[in-house]
């Protein structure tokens, strides 16, 4: 079995610890910090525990592939991890379903940037087809930046996390003025308001927003000292990301009217100017849409790196393991951005808000197949065996709430990958015997 962490061609350079920090932080803090306190409102203190819930539910499962990877350097990524316990059909089907995830995850978000975008330009949302072709405009910008080696994508990654954070920070900073003045208070906490079924529901709601923990250990052939960085990287990205999204989401969703943030179509921007002005206002909304672009640029990477992986461990023809002499994955990074544009082409006669969502539902949902994997894997194979049943123990939870038709989606295209699986497997036996 070929070891995909050690076969990185071509000179290009790597990214560090910072960047690679970035690029966990990036994918994470994509649309939904922007949106989630709208949909968190109605929940209440449940929200904040469902926050807690599920930023530690993730840090198990980040806590197993860090362990993983130091336990397994040599199987260089999740795949490989899954290799090693169940055999190369399982690893195939979570690496394909999860690649599935990762090109809907880049259509989703560049919606998302796009709505943002029609603030400003009115008429990307009345023009038929405008939406879709936007956003498809978008996907198509970070792939060039991508074509150009990881080590540009590193470094615009590690820009754009610094100009997505800075808006967050603003949230907190001003939400801790205020109430510190007194001029604003949190909604009183109730024991009576918490219930199985209102945490449930806020903690399917916040996994959205967590997904892309993973992504240094996808990464790790692009990685520098991948043993002691993809662990390092994992942890405090992860850790970083679920706190700046506790403090910023429920300060949001309990100082403002819960009426008011429901229904406000920017609730972060509608939080800022309720307690300074307009105009910082409108800058929340721009870096809103940083914040996409920048979270659509480390999705592509990850929209390269998986078929090149998959192609590299044989589970996909050669053709999608290319590279050019910097190491990039050309053909991989095209043809994947090529069936991120076909799925926004399919949906263009949908609403802005109806293709985020079910962009968004399918990619979560098959995107915890692949976590679901790697803790069985570490459970198997003896690595942090009490974080890896917790984990997998939360990732089936998240799976049921997740909803059985985005749940259902994601198993059907999991088979659907079997034919190609077969037809690579028929061509490396013709290889073999010389036919």
């Amino acid at each position: 079995m070929p070891d995909v962490a050690t076969q990185v061609k071509g000179p290009g350079r790597k990214l560090g610890l910072f960047a690679a920090i970035a690029l966990v932080m990036g994918n994470m803090i994509g649309s939904g910090v922007f949106l989630l306190p709208a949909s968190l409102a109605p929940f209440g203190w449940n929200a904040v525990l469902g926050w807690f819930v599920t930023t530690a539910g993730t840090l198990v499962l980040a806590w197993v592939l860090a362990a993983l990877t130091k336990a397994r350097p040599l199987a260089g990524d999740p795949a490989g991890f899954v290799t090693e316990a169940f055999g190369e059909l399982p690893a195939f089907l979570v690496s394909w379903i999860y690649w599935v995830s990762v090109w809907t995850a880049v259509a989703s978000i560049a919606v998302a940037g796009v709505s943002y975008l029609s603030m400003f330009i009115p008429a990307i949302g009345q023009v038929p087809m405008a939406p879709a072709l936007s956003a498809i405009a978008l996907v198509w910008a970070m792939t060039l930046i991508n074509l150009r080696g990881v080590h540009a994508a590193g470094n615009f990654q590690v820009v754009t996390v610094l100009l997505k954070v800075l808006p967050l920070i603003a949230i907190i900073v001003i939400a801790a003025l205020v109430l510190g003045t007194g001029e604003g208070e949190i909604r009183p906490f109730e024991m009576r308001e918490i219930n199985g079924v209102d945490l449930r529901g806020a903690a399917a709601l916040t996994l959205f927003a967590l997904l892309g923990f993973e992504c240094a250990s996808l990464a790790a052939a692009k990685v520098e000292n991948p043993e002691v960085n993809v662990p390092r990287a994992t942890m405090w990205g992860t850790a970083l990301t679920g706190l700046i999204y506790l403090l910023v989401c429920s300060f949001v969703a309990l100082m403002l009217p819960e009426a008011l943030v429901a229904a406000s179509p920017a609730p972060l921007a509608t939080f800022v100017e309720t307690y300074w002005n307009a105009g910082a206002a409108a800058l929340v909304s721009l870096f809103a849409i940083v914040s996409c672009v920048g979270a659509i640029n480390g999705w592509v990477l990850m929209q390269g790196e998986m078929p090149r992986n998959m192609a590299d461990r044989r589970m996909l023809p050669a053709w999608w393991g290319r590279t050019d002499e910097a190491g990039t994955p050309r053909n991989a990074l095209i043809a994947s951005s090529v069936v991120a544009t076909v799925c926004l082409l399919l949906n263009a006669s949908r609403s802005m808000q109806g293709i985020y969502e079910f962009m968004l539902l399918l990619s979560t949902s098959a995107a915890l197949w692949l976590y679901l994997a790697c803790a069985l894997a570490a459970w198997r194979m003896k690595v942090a065996r009490v974080y890896a049943i917790v984990g997998a123990a939360y990732a089936i939870w998240t799976l049921w709430g997740a909803g059985l038709e985005a749940s259902g989606w994601s198993l059907a295209l999991m088979v659907a990958g079997l034919p190609l699986w077969w037809l690579v497997r028929r061509e490396a036996r013709s290889t073999e015997q010389g036919v």
